[in-house]
């Protein structure tokens, strides 16, 4: 008989199990961003959440905006011989705490959605 090589043997490596999708799904546990994109209760509730702190956010805007802006006509129909004022306090006076409100939305606008990334990504 011809010499014949011998047959290698396979070998089967393994390793530790790994924990896939299925195994989360099946042990109960959900990511917050799959919550959110299969759109279920708590991924309904992640996002409420989200909308109700920025709407916070805007009415407390709108508050300090309305009392602000909303006492000028008053101020200026009780003194209506001072044009000059009027354009001093709407064109100057009015524009830097608009600015530093808009601010204030935009950075607390931003917060919001970044703790709430934060809670997604699970850091």
């Amino acid at each position: 008989m011809p010499n014949q090589d011998p047959v290698e043997r396979r070998v089967v490596v393994t390793g530790p199990a790994r924990r896939t999708r299925r195994t989360r799904r099946a042990s109960g546990y959900h990511r917050p961003r799959t919550e959110i994109d299969e759109q279920t209760t708590l991924g309904h509730t992640y996002v409420r959440s989200l909308m109700r702190s920025q709407l916070r956010a805007a009415l407390g805007v709108f508050a300090v905006l309305a009392l602000l802006v909303g006492p000028l006509p008053l101020l200026f129909a009780a003194m209506p011989d001072a044009r000059r004022l009027e354009w001093a306090v709407l064109g100057f006076c009015l524009y830097a705490p608009l600015v530093l409100l808009a601010r204030w939305y935009v950075r607390r606008a931003e917060r919001n959605e970044r703790d709430l990334i934060r809670l997604v990504e699970d850091r």
